[in-house]
């Protein structure tokens, strides 16, 4: 997987770590219990493996990547590595047209829907909105449906997310971002999503979600499927 362009909308800070001194005792002291590691840092953390492999419990699918080349082609990248996974894509700037996707972005989910179809020839996508924030139990359900039972057809996901500052993805500026991203596979041992993501925001072009986060990103939008 070789990324051929890297666009990032906003610089991302470094993050400083400043370690606690701890005081000088006579007698041995009890060692603190380490800090528990949130479900979402330990995905985030997670070694993502070889594109393409897959186990009883894990499945992720071959594509061909590419950062957004510019701040408002987050949904023709997102198309372009779904449908990658099954053909030979069109380039950036023929998904945009198709979208059709302005300065502003891509509208609504359903575009990408129609232009998946079209260059697939298929009917198997379908838009799933999902404008309960939260969503609803139904709603997470048939997302965890849609997710293994497309992963397991080669058929990637595009979710349209909105990610305020106390829900990010890793790496993402501190603001809230409307994004599109692709979901490449899942993980059942851990209920953990593998994320194509061309903001070029994270240190990795692909990294592990949790489900439960990515179930809150997608409202009020929704994902083709």
């Amino acid at each position: 997987m070789t990324p051929t362009t890297k666009f990032k909308a906003a610089l991302c800070g470094l993050a400083l770590i400043a370690a606690a001194a701890l005081p000088l005792a006579a007698a041995p002291a009890t060692a603190a219990a380490p800090p528990t590691m949130s479900a979402e840092v330990a995905a985030a953390t997670k070694p993502v493996p070889k594109l393409g492999y897959s186990t009883q419990t894990v499945k992720t699918l071959s594509i061909q990547f590419q950062y957004q080349q510019t701040g408002y082609w987050c949904g023709p990248a997102a198309t372009r590595i779904a449908l990658s996974a099954r053909i030979s894509p069109p380039s950036q700037q023929q998904l945009a047209n198709e979208l059709p996707t302005t300065t502003n972005g891509t509208d609504w989910i359903g575009q990408v829907t129609t232009v998946l179809n079209n260059h697939l020839g298929t009917g198997w996508y379908e838009t799933k909105e999902m404008p309960n924030d939260p969503p609803t139990q139904a709603q997470r359900d048939l997302l965890w449906r849609d997710v293994v039972l497309d992963i397991n057809n080669n058929y990637p996901i595009v979710a349209n997310i909105v990610a305020p500052a106390n829900n990010h993805p890793p790496g993402y500026p501190n603001y809230t971002i409307y994004h599109y991203f692709t979901v490449i596979g899942y993980d059942d041992s851990d209920q953990t999503v593998l994320i194509a993501d061309p903001a070029g925001f994270a240190p990795t072009a692909t990294y592990w979600l949790t489900f439960n986060q990515l179930a809150t990103l997608i409202p009020p939008k929704g994902y083709s499927a």
